[in-house]
């Protein structure tokens, strides 16, 4: 679980917020431990553990979005400000922030994808989802990030 538990906590971070991360992390790692004797190949807990990771980050995600839909409806008067970005070196920064207004399922990808070294096969199988769709999500993602970076950005 510790050898896990900094690798799940970085994606969830990138997946979900750094302020719901910890909340999502603690409810992956009970479920990890609820469910570990299910598991009968131990080279397969890496996987396994980002799949949990990645259910419970887009059922938070859902619930979110219901809980400020619902705020939205009650106080729909209330103006929303717009901060402008802090000027920083484009970048790593900017993607960061670029990354939020991806879809999560395409964002998911990318991470596992790029930030997790993983092949897309594995993605597939930790998302429980055909390759084929884990392509399509990750051109999409990779379509909006260069879409926001200006098409002279190139990700590989």
């Amino acid at each position: 679980m510790r050898s896990v538990q900094p690798l799940l906590r970085r994606y969830l971070v990138r997946l979900t917020s750094e302020s719901n991360a910890d909340d999502v992390l603690q409810d992956v790692l009970l479920t990890l431990c609820r469910k570990i004797f299910w598991l009968r190949n131990p080279n397969l807990f890496r996987p396994w553990a980002y799949r949990i990771a990645s259910r419970a980050a887009f059922r938070h995600l859902k619930n979110e979005r219901v809980r400020s839909e619902q705020v939205m409806d009650d106080f729909d008067a209330i103006e929303q400000l717009e901060t402008e970005p802090v000027e920083d070196s484009r970048g790593i920064l900017e993607m960061l922030l670029t990354l939020e207004s991806i879809p999560p399922a395409s964002r998911a990808v990318l991470l596992l994808h790029f930030q997790e070294e993983l092949s897309l096969p594995e993605v597939a199988g930790i998302l429980a989802i055909p390759l084929g769709t884990a392509k399509s999500r990750l051109a999409s993602g990779l379509a909006m990030l260069r879409k926001h970076l200006g098409k002279d950005r190139s990700f590989k």
